[in-house]
Protein backbone atom coordinates (compact mmCIF):
# COMPACT_ATOMS: atom_id res chain seq x y z
CA UNK A 1 0.00 0.00 0.00
CA UNK A 2 2.78 2.45 0.60
CA UNK A 3 4.60 1.94 -2.51
CA UNK A 4 1.38 2.46 -4.26
CA UNK A 5 0.54 6.02 -2.41
CA UNK A 6 3.99 6.44 -3.28
CA UNK A 7 4.30 5.95 -6.90
CA UNK A 8 0.85 7.72 -6.75
CA UNK A 9 2.43 11.11 -4.99
CA UNK A 10 5.72 10.15 -7.44
CA UNK A 11 3.38 10.32 -10.53
CA UNK A 12 1.23 13.85 -9.36
CA UNK A 13 4.83 15.65 -8.58
CA UNK A 14 6.04 14.28 -12.16
CA UNK A 15 3.06 16.22 -13.58
CA UNK A 16 3.02 18.80 -11.62
CA UNK A 17 6.68 19.39 -12.43
CA UNK A 18 5.85 18.96 -16.35
CA UNK A 19 3.02 21.77 -16.44
CA UNK A 20 5.47 23.91 -14.81
CA UNK A 21 8.14 23.37 -17.64
CA UNK A 22 5.66 23.87 -19.83
CA UNK A 23 4.22 26.94 -18.82
CA UNK A 24 8.20 28.52 -18.21
CA UNK A 25 9.19 27.03 -21.85
CA UNK A 26 5.61 29.23 -22.73
CA UNK A 27 6.51 32.64 -21.10
CA UNK A 28 9.92 32.30 -22.17
CA UNK A 29 9.16 31.67 -25.85
CA UNK A 30 6.92 34.87 -25.61
CA UNK A 31 9.20 37.52 -23.81
CA UNK A 32 11.67 36.40 -26.25
CA UNK A 33 9.25 37.28 -29.41
CA UNK A 34 8.32 40.47 -26.80
CA UNK A 35 11.98 41.55 -26.51
CA UNK A 36 12.62 40.52 -30.58
CA UNK A 37 9.66 43.31 -31.10
CA UNK A 38 10.67 45.74 -29.04
CA UNK A 39 14.49 45.72 -30.92
CA UNK A 40 12.95 45.33 -34.50
CA UNK A 41 10.34 47.66 -34.02
CA UNK A 42 10.54 51.38 -35.45
CA UNK A 43 10.81 54.22 -33.03
CA UNK A 44 8.29 56.70 -33.39
CA UNK A 45 7.71 60.85 -32.08
CA UNK A 46 4.49 62.72 -32.63
CA UNK A 47 5.98 66.38 -33.57
CA UNK A 48 4.19 69.45 -32.54
CA UNK A 49 1.60 70.11 -35.01
CA UNK A 50 3.00 72.99 -37.24
CA UNK A 51 1.79 72.72 -40.42
CA UNK A 52 -2.13 70.56 -41.65
CA UNK A 53 -0.28 67.17 -41.93
CA UNK A 54 0.84 64.88 -39.61
CA UNK A 55 4.28 64.69 -39.20
CA UNK A 56 6.51 62.01 -37.27
CA UNK A 57 10.09 60.94 -37.18
CA UNK A 58 10.85 57.41 -36.71
CA UNK A 59 14.12 55.31 -36.48
CA UNK A 60 13.64 54.10 -40.30
CA UNK A 61 13.98 57.28 -41.54
CA UNK A 62 13.00 61.02 -42.13
CA UNK A 63 9.73 61.76 -44.10
CA UNK A 64 10.60 64.75 -47.11
CA UNK A 65 7.78 67.33 -45.03
CA UNK A 66 9.88 66.62 -41.70
CA UNK A 67 13.29 67.78 -43.24
CA UNK A 68 11.58 70.34 -45.21
CA UNK A 69 10.52 72.16 -42.16
CA UNK A 70 13.46 71.56 -40.49
CA UNK A 71 15.34 73.04 -43.65
CA UNK A 72 12.64 76.12 -44.16
CA UNK A 73 13.28 77.23 -40.21
CA UNK A 74 16.90 76.21 -40.53
CA UNK A 75 17.16 78.27 -43.41
CA UNK A 76 15.32 81.59 -42.41
CA UNK A 77 17.40 81.65 -38.56
CA UNK A 78 20.77 81.04 -40.87
CA UNK A 79 20.16 83.65 -43.40
CA UNK A 80 18.42 86.50 -41.60
CA UNK A 81 20.55 88.03 -39.44
CA UNK A 82 20.90 91.86 -37.76
CA UNK A 83 24.80 92.63 -36.12
CA UNK A 84 22.42 93.93 -32.99
CA UNK A 85 21.62 89.83 -32.86
CA UNK A 86 24.72 88.20 -34.14
CA UNK A 87 25.88 86.32 -30.25
CA UNK A 88 22.21 84.91 -30.23
CA UNK A 89 22.04 84.01 -33.95
CA UNK A 90 25.23 81.83 -33.42
CA UNK A 91 24.02 80.56 -30.17
CA UNK A 92 21.08 79.20 -32.03
CA UNK A 93 22.76 78.05 -35.05
CA UNK A 94 24.88 76.19 -32.90
CA UNK A 95 21.93 74.26 -30.92
CA UNK A 96 20.90 72.89 -34.27
CA UNK A 97 24.69 71.53 -35.16
CA UNK A 98 25.62 67.97 -34.84
CA UNK A 99 28.12 67.23 -32.22
CA UNK A 100 30.64 66.01 -34.66
CA UNK A 101 30.09 68.89 -37.03
CA UNK A 102 29.66 71.59 -33.99
CA UNK A 103 33.76 72.98 -34.28
CA UNK A 104 33.73 73.19 -38.05
CA UNK A 105 30.37 74.73 -38.10
CA UNK A 106 31.39 77.15 -34.88
CA UNK A 107 34.44 78.59 -36.98
CA UNK A 108 32.70 79.79 -39.73
CA UNK A 109 29.59 81.23 -37.73
CA UNK A 110 32.55 83.27 -35.87
CA UNK A 111 34.41 84.38 -39.37
CA UNK A 112 30.52 85.45 -40.28
CA UNK A 113 29.62 87.15 -36.86
CA UNK A 114 34.00 89.07 -36.84
CA UNK A 115 32.91 90.56 -40.49
CA UNK A 116 29.56 91.41 -39.74
CA UNK A 117 30.26 92.99 -35.64
CA UNK A 118 29.96 96.62 -35.92
CA UNK A 119 29.05 97.10 -38.96
CA UNK A 120 25.31 98.05 -39.82
CA UNK A 121 24.76 95.47 -42.21
CA UNK A 122 21.85 93.00 -42.09
CA UNK A 123 20.46 90.54 -44.37
CA UNK A 124 17.20 89.19 -45.22
CA UNK A 125 16.67 85.67 -47.42
CA UNK A 126 13.19 84.95 -48.66
CA UNK A 127 12.73 81.22 -50.14
CA UNK A 128 10.92 80.76 -53.41
CA UNK A 129 12.12 76.96 -53.93
CA UNK A 130 13.15 73.97 -52.24
CA UNK A 131 14.25 70.79 -52.61
CA UNK A 132 14.61 67.55 -50.12
CA UNK A 133 16.67 64.42 -50.54
CA UNK A 134 15.96 62.60 -47.14
CA UNK A 135 17.59 59.54 -48.61
CA UNK A 136 20.93 61.55 -48.95
CA UNK A 137 19.78 63.67 -45.80
CA UNK A 138 20.79 67.27 -47.72
CA UNK A 139 18.41 70.00 -49.06
CA UNK A 140 18.85 72.80 -51.30
CA UNK A 141 17.34 76.40 -51.01
CA UNK A 142 16.99 78.71 -53.26
CA UNK A 143 15.16 82.64 -53.26
CA UNK A 144 16.74 86.02 -52.77
CA UNK A 145 19.03 87.47 -50.53
CA UNK A 146 18.49 90.81 -50.19
CA UNK A 147 21.63 92.91 -48.24
CA UNK A 148 20.67 95.76 -46.38
CA UNK A 149 22.67 99.51 -44.56
CA UNK A 150 21.04 100.31 -42.77
CA UNK A 151 17.09 100.58 -43.93
CA UNK A 152 18.35 100.75 -47.73
CA UNK A 153 18.46 97.77 -49.71
CA UNK A 154 22.47 97.66 -51.46
CA UNK A 155 22.14 94.41 -52.99
CA UNK A 156 19.14 91.50 -54.15
CA UNK A 157 20.36 88.42 -55.44
CA UNK A 158 18.74 84.98 -56.19
CA UNK A 159 20.81 82.60 -54.49
CA UNK A 160 20.86 78.72 -53.38
CA UNK A 161 22.71 77.06 -50.27
CA UNK A 162 22.83 73.54 -49.41
CA UNK A 163 22.34 71.64 -46.14
CA UNK A 164 23.56 68.53 -45.10
CA UNK A 165 21.98 66.92 -41.67
CA UNK A 166 23.21 63.96 -39.94
CA UNK A 167 20.25 61.42 -37.96
CA UNK A 168 20.95 60.19 -34.70
CA UNK A 169 18.64 58.67 -33.15
CA UNK A 170 15.29 60.39 -33.73
CA UNK A 171 16.96 63.91 -33.67
CA UNK A 172 18.23 65.61 -36.78
CA UNK A 173 21.15 67.59 -36.65
CA UNK A 174 22.77 70.37 -39.11
CA UNK A 175 26.06 68.58 -40.29
CA UNK A 176 26.79 71.76 -42.47
CA UNK A 177 25.78 74.26 -45.45
CA UNK A 178 27.25 75.89 -48.17
CA UNK A 179 26.08 78.73 -50.63
CA UNK A 180 25.87 76.63 -54.34
CA UNK A 181 27.44 78.82 -56.97
CA UNK A 182 25.35 80.56 -59.49
CA UNK A 183 24.71 79.95 -62.91
CA UNK A 184 26.77 83.60 -63.59
CA UNK A 185 29.75 81.79 -61.31
CA UNK A 186 32.15 79.42 -61.56
CA UNK A 187 32.87 77.06 -59.02
CA UNK A 188 35.61 78.01 -56.45
CA UNK A 189 35.18 81.48 -57.22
Amino acid sequence: MRAEFAHEQAQTYLRQRNRFAVLAGVLGLTTLVSLGAAVTRDEQVVLVPITAERITVSSGGIDAPYLELVTRDTALMLLNRAPESLDYWMASILKLADPAAHGRLKAELVRIVEEQRGSDISQAFVIAEMHVDPKALTSTVTGTLKTFVGAQVIASQRRSFRFRWSKRGLSVALAGFEQLPTDKEEPGQ
